[in-house]
């Protein structure tokens, strides 16, 4: 029961996307925003609550703003605004537009497709984290799908799709973080096994964005100048040295709007400070939504939801025995932080609720510790690229202008990701030799 308002959300803005679909409506997924479809379901939760907690509205409400205002919510929401403001300046002085045609002068558009995702793969590893990953390459990918005929969705996927790589294999991620220290292992071991099951993925992936994307073509050849191009490198720069997110978005702000009051003609301070504006303007429905996520998440969890899900895979692998015994076990670890997931909407909050019984299920199956912190990362990453209320792809939506269902369903990395993951606990392989 306490899961029902999270289905009930998803039944109503998917499927309501998609009847709109099929009746031919244009812009279907666009007709009703997440943002207004997590209301009824945030309203069943707290009825629910009342009802079967026995306890009060002001009680559930206090629950809901709990969640809202966890750590993690709220350091999405200020991403979000950074990474708006950001595009916003970088478009009104023409960063964006040199940045592309600097890039198309030097990459054939054939290879946008797999270049754009090896460049989030990398720039994801280096910083550790998707979301800042996504804030920086986005707009650029925007950029191209102006310029060639490579459609937007699938330059989001790929760029998703190499953010949700390094977010996976960072040493610095929290979800790697999070990973090994609830599995009692070590980052250069998980990571090692991590590499095996993602970088095969990966590869896939490239093929697969060379072939989709082989028929690009430009369709407006335009000229760049390199100093307005100059603060894209900047900031990538420093994702790449592991510079903190907050202060990598920050500095580009602030070196964008110096660059465009010295060059552009016209452009002054008062602009600047519009321009910031507009950009946190943009991300307000994302925001929204991410709280009110956020706010369902923690209501779901108080009401035994997360719980319910553990006990049932708890109870899947105590009747398995052998060798199935430890498929068994890592199919209901995958199982678990993927459930976790799709209700919490965070892959590093889906690790740690579901860390501990992890734990437990991978000690009483004979489940490696570097196989089940793989595993968990895997999988949570895999769905936090793929659900259309993921802050991920909530972003790489807000910043592109399509439906955040649109980039999900082209973030080709994270099904191959999936079925890499599948494959690797069928087999088991790699094998491992030693201790954690």
């Amino acid at each position: 029961m306490a899961l029902l308002p999270l289905l009930f959300f998803l039944a109503l803005f998917i499927g309501t996307g998609t009847a709109l679909t099929l009746r031919g409506t244009a812009m279907a997924f666009y007709q009703l925003s997440a943002a207004v479809a997590v209301l009824p379901a945030l309203v069943l939760s707290v009825l629910l609550g009342m009802g079967r907690n026995k306890t009060s509205l002001e009680g559930q409400l206090a629950i809901f703003v709990r969640g809202v205002g966890d750590s993690n919510i709220i350091t999405m929401c200020l991403i979000y605004l950074l990474a708006g403001a950001f595009a916003s300046v970088a478009t009104s002085i023409g960063g964006v537009t040199s940045t592309v045609n600097l890039g198309l002068a030097l990459v054939p558009p054939a290879f946008v497709l797999p270049g754009l995702f090896l460049i989030g793969a990398f720039v994801s590893t280096a910083m550790g984290t998707s979301m800042g990953t996504i804030a920086a390459i986005a707009p650029i990918a925007v950029g191209v799908g102006e310029q060639t005929s490579v459609g937007l969705p699938l330059l989001m996927g790929a760029v998703v799709g190499g953010a949700m790589f390094g977010d996976n294999l960072s040493m610095i991620s929290d979800t790697t973080i999070a990973a090994t220290r609830t599995q009692g292992c070590q980052l250069k071991d998980k990571f090692r096994v991590n590499l095996y099951i993602a970088l095969p993925a990966a590869l896939v992936a490239v093929l697969v964005f060379a072939i989709l994307g082989a028929d690009g073509t430009i369709t407006e050849a335009g000229d760049y100048r390199i100093l307005l191009a100059l603060p894209y490198l900047v900031i990538l720069g420093m994702a790449l040295a592991g510079v903190n997110v907050f202060a990598v978005l920050a500095t580009g702000i602030l070196f964008t709007g110096v660059v465009g009051l010295a060059v552009v003609p016209d452009y002054a301070i008062l602009q600047f400070s519009r321009d910031i504006f507009q950009g946190f303007q943009k991300m307000q429905e994302i925001m929204v939504l991410s709280m009110f996520i956020g706010g369902l998440g923690e209501l779901i969890r108080t009401q035994g939801g997360i719980a319910w899900i553990l006990e049932r895979i708890d109870a899947i692998t105590a009747r398995s025995r052998g060798e199935n015994r430890r498929r068994t076990g890592e199919l209901s670890i995958a199982g678990l932080v993927s459930a976790a997931d799709i209700c919490t909407a965070n892959n590093t909050v889906a690790i740690i609720l579901s860390g501990g019984l992890a734990e437990e299920i991978a000690r009483k199956n004979r489940v490696d510790p570097r196989r089940s912190a793989s595993i968990l990362d895997i999988f949570s990453c895999v769905f936090q690229g793929i659900m259309p209320y993921a802050a991920q792809v909530l972003l790489a939506g807000s910043v592109a202008g399509i439906s955040p269902v649109v980039v999900a369903g082209n973030n080709y990395y994270c099904f191959i990701l999936a079925l890499a993951g599948i494959a690797a606990i069928a087999s088991g392989r790699p094998r491992l030799s030693g201790s954690a």
